[in-house]
């Protein structure tokens, strides 16, 4: 049919030589290959029948998907209880839910630059806000995974069937991102952080299609004036291996989920396919004093959030970036990687 198009168009119908050889040319070209990488290029090479590949992709999705739905009740309940006891043994154990959920989901997670801590030297115990770009739920399991802080969502996930339930354990905060709630809020996550409890924040205020940073909504920084001004780490998180090859512009769009995107259908998706890794570039901390209002600080933390996943996304080496008002004693640290399983 192809041959038979373009040979209308161009005349060709009425010259029979011209016709054999365009066809001998499209028998001959090249069959188009999947867009995942080299891995799959070289399984198209082989006997294999698609529709195996397919089947066995599947199978790979459901033995994951059906172990975090046998593994996650287990999980709920054993927090339910950890919460009920003194100390913070609830912090260790969600760090090591989200591992496991990345783990069964194959998901790497590398590490770049120092988490900021409120027991380091340079902190003298000051509440830390994570404030992070986000293009994916799978962003949720990669920094809980590194992190004992608690996620800043939008209310509406408290309703969310399972997810819900989650969030709660997590022991989530909720924010309606309505300009005339701001000062309920703030004081919301200001409370939060006196009782002792570092946040994740993203302030986009929505997902993107991780090809970019949307701009920071100001009104999330609010929490960062009070009494006690915490540290603000600017956290870049990008997605930039699949199937162990670098990802490129088409196939980054198999981990970014935004707009109307359902969440199951997405995640049996990305559960079908091996060889993932995100990396978690950790800035070095800014001190809200050095700025005059929120509007200054959120410009000054795009900026480095910003640049940092710009350069993740070229696939070149990256560091942890400063700005002026960067806090001074925390050195840059080796890359680290959580292994996980990319069978």
């Amino acid at each position: 049919m192809r041959t038979q198009f373009f040979g209308n168009a161009l005349g060709m119908e009425d010259h029979p030589a011209r016709l054999a050889t365009a066809a001998t040319a499209t028998a001959l070209a090249p069959a188009r290959l999947p867009v995942f990488g080299r891995r799959d290029n070289q399984r198209a090479a082989s006997p294999e029948l698609p529709y195996q590949r397919h089947v066995l992709r599947h199978l790979r999705a459901l033995r994951r998907m059906m172990w975090l739905v046998l593994f996650t009740p287990i999980c709920c309940l054993v927090q339910t209880l950890l919460l009920m006891l003194p100390g913070k043994s609830h912090e260790g154990f969600g760090k090591f839910y989200w591992a496991a959920v990345n783990n069964a989901l194959g998901l790497s997670v590398r590490v770049i630059g120092q988490p900021a801590s409120r027991h380091g030297p340079d902190n003298s115990g000051r509440r830390v806000i994570y404030v992070c770009n986000h293009s994916s739920w799978l962003d949720v399991p990669a920094l809980g995974a590194k992190l004992k802080a608690c996620f800043v969502a939008k209310d509406e996930v408290a309703g969310w069937p399972g997810i819900g339930t989650i969030a709660r354990l997590g022991r989530t905060v909720y924010v309606s991102r309505t300009r005339h709630k701001t000062g309920h809020e703030r004081d919301t996550m200001q409370d939060r952080m006196a009782l002792g409890d570092d946040l994740i924040l993203f302030p986009e205020g929505t997902s993107s299609d991780g090809a970019r940073v949307l701009p920071f909504r100001s009104a999330f920084f609010a929490a960062a004036y009070g009494e006690a001004k915490p540290l603000i780490q600017p956290v870049s998180v990008v997605y930039d291996r699949l199937e162990g090859l670098p990802v490129g512009h088409v196939s980054r769009a198999v981990f970014a989920w935004y707009g109307d995107m359902s969440l199951v259908p997405h995640a049996f998706s990305v559960a079908q396919v091996s060889g993932k890794r995100v990396t978690l570039l950790f800035h070095t901390p800014v001190d809200p004093a050095h700025y005059p209002d929120r509007k200054a600080l959120s410009a000054a933390v795009y900026a480095i959030v910003a640049d940092g996943a710009a350069t993740l996304r070229q696939n070149r080496p990256a560091r942890p970036l400063a700005s002026p008002g960067a806090v001074s004693g925390l050195k840059p640290v080796a890359d680290t990687a959580q292994d996980a399983a990319f069978a």
